[in-house]
Parts: structure tokens; sequence; C-alpha cells
């Protein structure tokens, strides 16, 4: 079975209860393919990025495995302003937020409830130079874990958003987007939009930030925000202290 999700936000649980945490989010018009079903949990696969979780049955609509495909293989239509609305022919209207997947509404059989978007889209890759720009629609958010939106988003969360308006693709969680791109042995090699990683006592990767001029950085840590870098790691102005330790710095563009 196959599914898209037709509401705003829907939080994806890392066990089938409401109990249970956090562990990522489903955007509106983001589709995935259903591992296990239960009578009120369905356990998912993201087709973005491969994430799995368990959502609500309740949350989402089922699509057919051809729709599915073809969805796999229609460019990604970005919904680029903070807020917006979708309005079905009813004028009833749902509200998305910045990065809610709208690559489906030219498909009518997959786009039932007729909806319509009048708002301002994004679609491909950026230049680089986009990157710290985009970053900063999100200034101010505040940390959620496992969110992804401008009113609640976690460090990888927020790059990974970032990198997805702007035509690339992250893993979900910062462990993950450690693999990815090409290390650089200095900070001073760092570009604007790379990313900066940093781990903990035992050595395993736990956040993430994109690097900004200057060796300023901006991440997610209590609220979206700009701090100072240097080789130990993250200086936090606010409490006078470092709070992150520096890992490895990654050229992802």
């Amino acid at each position: 079975m196959f599914g898209i999700c037709n509401l705003a936000i829907v939080p994806i649980r890392a066990e089938a209860s409401d109990k249970s945490e956090q562990v990522s989010q489903l955007l509106f018009g983001e589709h995935f393919k259903i591992i296990e079903m239960t009578a009120k949990w369905a356990q998912v696969e993201l087709a973005y990025d491969g994430y799995n979780g368990w959502i609500d049955t309740k949350q989402f609509q089922t699509i057919t495995e051809q729709q599915y495909t073809i969805l796999n293989n229609t460019p990604i239509v970005l919904n680029a302003d903070f807020v917006e609305y979708i309005t079905a022919p009813t004028n009833q209207l749902t509200s998305i937020t910045l990065g809610a997947s709208l690559s489906f509404l030219d498909n009518e059989e997959i786009n039932i409830n007729k909806y319509s978007f009048e708002g301002i889209k994004v679609c491909g890759e950026k230049p680089k130079s986009e990157i710290v720009k985009t970053a900063f629609l999100y200034l101010n958010a505040p940390y959620l874990w496992g969110g992804k939106t401008p009113f609640g988003i976690d460090c990888s969360g927020f790059t990974q958003m970032v990198y997805k308006l702007n035509g690339y693709k992250l893993l979900r969680d910062a462990s993950q987007q450690a693999s990815q791109g090409e290390a650089l042995s200095f900070i001073e090699e760092s570009e604007p939009g790379d990313l900066a990683f940093f781990d903990n006592e035992e050595g395993n990767i736990i956040h993430v930030g994109i690097m900004m001029e200057n060796n300023y950085i901006i991440h997610a840590s209590g609220q979206v925000r700009i701090d100072r870098l240097d080789h130990l790691g993250i200086y936090n102005a606010d409490t006078n202290r470092h709070t992150h330790k520096l890992r490895v710095i990654k050229k992802i563009i």
C-alpha cells in the first residue's frame, strides 16, 4: 500500500502509540510506502529520504502503486512561503507550511480533492549562495525534536529542509547526513552553505548546522540561531561557553 499526506503536518512516531516520541514529520503532499498496517497505525517509509516510522491511519490519503511511481518520477515542487493555503473547489482552505510538497497538484487522479495553489512555488537546483538565504527563513524557529517546519524544527530537519528547498537531497538525521559529501580539513576551507557536524563524548554525531561567512554558523539549538564557530566548536555568546564539539565540516554542493 501507498499513501500521501493530506494534512499540513503529521507526526511520525518511533512506535505505534500516541505516547511515543516524534522522530520526524510528514508535510503536506509528501508520499510514502506503507510497510505495515493496523487498525489505528501505519508504519511508513518516506519516498524522499527512506525514513521509517509510524503515523495515524486517519491522517493520510491512500494512493496506488502506479501513482506512487508517478510521484517518484515527478519533479519536486515545494511551497516557498512561510505559511500558505491550498484551496478546494468549495473554497475550503487547508494551511500548509514552508517546504510542503505540491508535486501532485497537476495529477487529477491523485489530486482527488481538486486542490489549487496560488502562492510561490520553488523547483529545481539553486546556486549554493541561496542556501544561507533560505536558512534565514527559519531564523528563531523553536527547536522541536523531529520537527521540519518554522513552527518547530530540529537541527537535521533544518538542514534537510533548507537543502530541499534549494533542490538538493539530504538524509534525515545528522548522523546520516554526515555520511554525505566531501570532508574538509580546515574551517578555513569551508564556504557558506557547507555543513558542520558535531559529536558527543562517545564520538557519535549529534548535531549539524550550516556554515556562514566569517566562521559563523546557523543551526537549531533552542531555536534556529546564529553563533560563532571555531576549532573547538560552537561558541554561544549568550552563555559564554562552547555548546557543541566540532567533528567535521562537509561540502555537499
